[in-house]
């Protein structure tokens, strides 16, 4: 365990090795959504995404008491590596043949850890509370392994059930039968890590759109003006989307900045970070569309501007979680992005998929101006 009192916004390189895992986990979630566009596969691809992001999130937060400089906590993250390398493999059909794989490689990360953490930190309050935390990851687990040899519907179901029981833990303060309770003020952490760890991982899926682009950009023969358009529109895309992100959370996720209570950055970090990445992944899913599909049809029109309103939603959470602002700005947009939706549905085939690609991308630059401009005025009433 890390001293008492000790902490360290930067990332430690154990950790930067850990979530190149990540990049290949994005990937494949991005791939698997591609090509299961249809309300079903969203649903189970949002399933499994929910997964991957809780063994990540809890992951990071383990980080926070944790050396890591020590060889017991290097072999951990290894073990926690392998884990995400082969829930990342199974994913793409884990509503197949590789449910179980995905589903011991969930549940073994999940309970290894939380037992790990039990006993490295024995004797200190957190010790009490991974211990609580094993209990629910542990009855979790159950219901994953079993959904693990059902049919792909009673699945889906077991799963979504046992993600929820993963999820709904903090929100409960991690009560259990004879274990008492967990509350977030017994959680101490340190808010500058986090929010750096958390914004690392957005960088990793907004990279991964940038992969995408370039993959299907050079698997094109020929390659056309109109994909070359299109591939310049995403990245301007991906663009705004990464300046709406850092004007905000790359000043508001520090310490000094807002509310930094345990319960505000489970809000901030393992719930709204997780819509934002989540965005992240569906603009690039949009991206790889809009460049081959010169026609627009309802999944580019609901991938462009669903993307950023998955995203929009984290942000807004983000913000009420730490500074309590009601964000009109992220408001305003989402009903802009509606209304493109909307329009863009309406006219299908009759407007290129280029038009919805551009308007999304006018509304999401306007935020982020919007935003940049309003940073800079707060931060300059602040300095006053």
């Amino acid at each position: 365990m890390r001293q008492e009192g000790v902490r360290r916004s930067e990332v430690a390189p154990i950790e930067l090795f850990f979530d190149l895992v990540y990049v290949f986990a994005i990937v494949q979630v991005s791939h698997t959504l591609l090509s299961h566009l249809s309300w079903l596969g969203v649903l189970q691809v949002a399933l499994l995404f929910g997964a991957v992001w809780w063994a990540w999130n809890y992951s990071a937060w383990a980080m926070n008491w944790l050396d890591p400089s020590s060889g017991l906590v290097r072999v951990l993250n290894g073990l926690l590596m392998l884990a995400a390398l082969g829930m990342s493999l199974g994913l793409p059909h884990a509503f197949a043949e590789d449910g179980l794989l995905f589903a011991l490689c969930y549940v073994g990360a999940q309970v290894g850890r939380a037992a790990f953490m039990a006993v490295a930190l024995r004797g200190h309050v957190l010790g009490k509370n991974y211990t609580n935390l094993l209990a629910w990851s542990t009855s979790a687990g159950v219901l994953w392994l079993v959904g693990a040899f059902l049919d792909p519907t009673a699945r889906l179901i077991v799963w979504l059930v046992a993600l929820v029981v993963d999820v709904a833990a903090p929100r409960f303060e991690f009560r259990f039968p004879g274990l008492g309770t967990a509350p977030m003020h017994t959680w101490p952490t340190d808010p500058e890590h986090l929010a750096e760890r958390n914004r690392g991982v957005f960088i990793i899926a907004l990279g991964e759109s940038i992969l995408i682009m370039g993959f299907t950009l050079s698997e094109l023969e020929p390659i056309t003006v109109r994909a070359i358009v299109a591939t310049l529109l995403g990245f301007v895309g991906l663009f705004v989307l990464w300046w709406a992100y850092f004007a905000l959370a790359g000043q508001d996720t520090q310490a000094s900045r807002g509310d930094a209570s345990t319960s505000a950055l489970r809000s901030a970090f393992a719930y709204a970070h997780a819509l934002m990445v989540a965005g992240a992944i569906v603009v690039a899913v949009s991206i790889e569309l809009r460049i081959s599909h010169a026609e627009t049809d309802p999944a580019v029109v609901l991938t462009t501007v669903g993307g950023p309103l998955v995203y929009l939603a984290g942000n807004i959470l983000f913000l009420r979680s730490r500074s309590g602002s009601v964000a009109r700005a992220r408001y305003v947009a989402a009903v802009a992005l509606l209304v493109v939706g909307v329009i863009g549905l309406a006219l299908g085939h009759t407007i290129p998929s280029l038009a919805v690609g551009l308007a999304t991308v006018a509304v999401m630059g306007t935020l982020a101006v919007v935003t940049q401009l309003t940073s800079k005025s707060s931060s300059s009433e602040t300095a006053a």
